[in-house]
């Protein structure tokens, strides 16, 4: 790798490190260029030649988060040979995600329905496809076979992320009585009961 772009893949990560930090220790208010650049010691110059936008920045946290995410729930799909063993699977990578990275499910939580999200739908849509993509290619045979009840896909994604993801919420936001490890031993049994075709 050329020097030079090297440099530009450390800057990149410095930038998001610190834009993370400061998200996660002052919310969304405290989440700005000044504090993002005073955290990272990198100029606001550097910022916007490298993300186009404070919004532009923030789009890419999101997308890495994101996948950081996705990496973790398709690890545990792609093991899992059975209907019930993969859909428990992404139920627990996905509360596990939650408790070892809780920063970055802070951000994605919060930034989900984001204004400055909006001008970058398109490249999020993009990376979340593979994703998409491979948990469609592990759905299908487990459909045919008549392990899952032949749904839409939108529609298995709520009934697993649904529940999931308002736990996530609760647990993050620390106003509610949430509790991650039983979740882990509750909802992915009572979630696998909801997809699973009765005969």
């Amino acid at each position: 790798m050329p020097p030079k772009q090297h440099r530009g893949e450390v800057t990149v990560d410095r930038l998001l490190a610190a834009a993370l930090k400061v998200y996660a220790e002052s919310g969304h208010e405290g989440f700005t260029v000044h504090a993002v650049t005073r955290a990272s010691g990198i100029s606001a110059g550097s910022l916007y030649h490298h993300f186009g936008s404070f919004d532009g920045l923030a789009a890419a946290l999101y997308t890495r988060c994101m996948e950081q995410l996705f990496e973790q729930m398709g690890s545990a799909l792609v093991r899992s040979r059975t209907g019930p063993s993969g859909v428990r699977a992404l139920v627990r990578a996905y509360l596990l995600f939650t408790e070892e990275h809780p920063d970055a499910a802070l951000f994605l939580h919060a930034s989900a329905y984001a204004g400055y999200l909006t001008a970058h739908a398109e490249k999020i849509r993009a990376t979340k496809e593979p994703f998409r993509q491979a948990v469609a290619a592990w759905l299908g045979p487990r459909i045919a076979a008549g392990e899952i009840e032949p749904i839409p896909e939108s529609l298995i994604e709520a009934v697993v992320i649904g529940p999931i993801a308002e736990v996530a919420r609760r647990w993050l936001s620390s106003t509610y009585d949430a509790d991650l490890a039983e979740a882990r031993r509750v909802l992915p049994e009572l979630i696998w009961r909801s997809l699973r075709r009765i005969a």
